[in-house]
């Protein structure tokens, strides 16, 4: 699966998505794109899965009609990500395109 970490996921997470190509907005030359236009060429260069931590997604973009999927964690911490990292990959195998699933520890 081809995954899209949004600025503010920890990048440790990477090494914990094995099997996975994973990329992030800064890497990808996103870093100055606001979420729609975000997922809009996230889209268009084939991510299947975009993971954020962005709590308030929902509420400030139109989700419907997405082909992507999106993960939302609960914290920036990445100590606290670690120990959930069992349900992020449980969760991540369940997607499918356009789902949408805010993680809760």
């Amino acid at each position: 699966m081809r995954i899209l970490f949004d600025q503010s996921t920890p990048l440790p997470l990477r090494d914990s998505l094995t099997g996975h190509t994973v990329a992030t907005a800064y890497e990808m030359g996103w870093s100055t794109l606001n979420n729609g236009d975000l997922l809009t060429e996230a889209e268009k260069a084939g991510f299947e899965l975009f993971i954020t931590t962005d709590q308030n997604l929902r509420y400030q973009q139109n989700l419907q009609n997405r082909r992507i999927a999106i993960m939302v964690l609960p914290t920036t911490r990445w100590p606290q990500i670690a120990l959930h990292v069992a349900e992020v990959l449980s969760a991540l195998n369940t997607f499918r395109a356009g789902d949408y699933c805010e993680l809760q520890w």
